[in-house]
C-alpha cells in the first residue's frame, strides 16, 4: 500500500491537458475556461443613476430645484442641469451634464408643480474618495476595458455566464470535455431494471459513476457489465479505449481468483502505478497510464467507489480540463466520540451536518453500505496512526 497522498500526487502528475473548443454561452454550463476573458468596454459604460430620484448638483442641495426633463434608463439625456435645477432619473439611466449627484425619490417633497426639493442631510465628500451619498455609478468604477474579467482554469458556472454576456463574450474558448467509459466486472451482476436472483446484485456502481462523471463536466459512456472472464474483459476494455480518454473498471481489482483486471490492464501496454492505498474505503485501486489512455481500476464496493471518485478521479478530470479543484471543506465540532482498532490505513466517514456547526457520525456498515451516503453531506478523515477522535474535536469536514 502507498499513502493516499503519494497516490494523490501520482494521479496529478499524471494528468494531461485536453485541447480547446470555442462553445456557445447557451452550452457552457460547467466547463472549463481555456483562457483568459478580458473586457472589450468599461463598466459601467457611463455615470449611471444607482437609484430612481433626482439628477442635480450637491451645491443646490439647499434650494429649491426645478425638473428640466425625466431620463429613462437607455436614455441619452437632452439637457443639461444647471443652477438649482435637476433632472427626474431612473436607476441605470445616464447622468445628465453639470449633475453632480442623485437624490432619493424617498427624500424630497413638491412645494410646486415642477419643483422638487430635497429633504434630507447633505454630506460632503471626503478627500480623495468617492462619495456613495452621491448616488452615481461612475463610468469604470467596476471593469476597465481590457482588464481580465475571468481567469483561464476557471469552471464556469452561472454567474460567470453573466460575466460573460456582458462583456460580449458569446463564444468561450473552454477546454475539450474528457471522455470517461464506464465498466462493471462481476458474475454477480445484473443490471438495475432486473430483480436480483439468488447470489445477484444491481449493478449501482456504474450509474453512480456515471452520474458523479457528468457532475464535473465530462463526458460518460456506459460500456455495460462483463463477466468475470480475461476474453470478455479484454475485449471491453478494448472497445472502451479506442473510444474514451480515461477508462473506470469497478470490481476485479483486488488479489481474489477471479480479480483478473491487473493482468488485463498490464497485457494492454498500461504502467500500473499504483495497486493498492493505505485509505478505507478503497484500499485495492488501481492507477494505469498508457501512451494515450487513463484507467482507474475502482474496488466492487459503491461506497469505495463513491470516495475515491471524490478523493481522485474528479480533481484527476479537472485537471485534464485545466482546472485545480479545491474540495469545500470546513472546521466543525464533532458530536460524538469516533473510536477505532485498527489504524494502519486513513479512514473516510460518512457524516451529517447538524445545526449549529456540529457534526455527526452517520450509522455505516462499511463499503457497500450505500444508502447511507443518502444521509450524509460531509465526508471526515480518521488519519493512518489515530485509533479515536474525541467528541468536541474541530475536525475538517469535506462537503458531498
Amino acid at each position: 500500500m502507498i499513502p493516499f497522498e503519494k497516490a494523490y500526487e501520482i494521479v496529478m502528475g499524471s494528468a494531461p491537458r485536453l485541447g480547446a473548443e470555442r462553445v456557445d454561452i447557451e452550452h457552457v454550463l460547467n466547463r472549463i475556461l481555456a483562457e483568459d476573458v478580458k473586457s472589450d468596454m468599461d463598466m459601467p459604460p457611463f455615470n449611471k443613476s444607482a437609484m430612481d430620484g433626482y439628477a442635480c448638483r450637491r451645491q443646490d442641495l439647499g434650494n429649491e430645484l426645478t425638473v428640466v426633463e425625466t431620463i429613462q434608463a437607455g436614455q441619452i439625456p437632452a439637457k443639461s442641469v444647471g443652477r438649482s435645477q435637476c433632472a427626474k432619473i431612473m436607476t441605470g439611466a445616464m447622468i445628465p451634464k453639470g449633475a453632480d449627484c442623485v437624490i432619493m425619490v424617498e427624500l424630497t417633497d413638491q412645494p410646486t408643480p415642477g419643483t422638487v426639493r430635497f429633504t434630507g442631510t447633505a454630506r460632503g465628500s471626503l478627500p480623495g474618495q468617492k462619495d456613495t451619498e452621491n448616488n452615481i455609478c461612475y463610468m469604470g468604477e467596476d471593469v476597465n476595458e481590457g482588464d481580465i474579467v475571468l481567469r483561464k482554469g476557471a469552471r464556469i458556472t452561472e454567474k460567470h455566464i453573466a460575466v460573460l454576456a456582458s462583456v460580449g463574450c458569446v463564444e468561450p474558448c473552454v477546454t475539450r470535455r474528457p471522455k470517461v467509459g464506464i465498466i462493471a466486472t462481476g458474475n454477480e451482476l445484473v443490471e438495475p431494471k432486473i430483480k436480483p436472483g439468488i447470489s445477484q446484485i444491481r449493478n449501482s456502481n456504474s450509474h453512480q459513476l456515471c452520474a458523479q462523471v457528468v457532475s464535473v463536466g465530462a463526458i460518460s459512456k456506459y460500456y455495460g457489465i462483463v463477466e468475470d472472464r480475461e476474453e470478455s474483459i479484454d475485449s471491453m476494455l478494448k472497445k472502451a479505449m479506442g473510444q474514451n480518454d480515461v477508462v473506470l473498471i469497478s470490481g476485479g481489482v483486488s488479489v481474489g481468483e477471479f480479480d483478473l483486471v491487473p493482468d488485463i490492464l498490464r497485457k494492454n501496454n498500461f504502467r500500473l502505478l499504483f495497486e493498492k492505498i493505505a485509505i478505507k474505503p478503497g484500499m485495492p485501486t488501481i492507477f494505469g497510464v498508457s501512451d494515450e489512455i487513463y484507467c482507474f481500476g475502482l474496488p466492487g464496493n459503491p461506497v469505495s467507489t463513491f470516495v475515491i471518485f471524490e478523493l481522485l478521479v474528479k480533481p484527476f478530470l479537472y485537471k485534464m480540463m485545466g482546472h485545480d479543484f479545491e474540495p469545500v471543506s470546513m472546521p466543525m465540532r464533532l458530536d460524538k466520540t469516533i473510536s477505532r482498532k485498527k489504524t494502519k490505513r486513513a479512514s473516510w466517514l460518512p457524516v451529517a451536518v447538524k445545526e449549529g456547526r456540529g457534526v455527526m457520525p452517520i450509522e455505516y456498515h462499511g463499503s457497500a453500505h450505500v444508502s447511507a451516503l443518502c444521509g450524509a453531506n460531509g465526508l471526515i478523515c480518521v488519519p493512518v496512526g489515530v485509533s479515536e477522535i474525541a467528541e468536541g474535536t474541530i475536525v475538517d469536514v469535506r462537503q458531498i
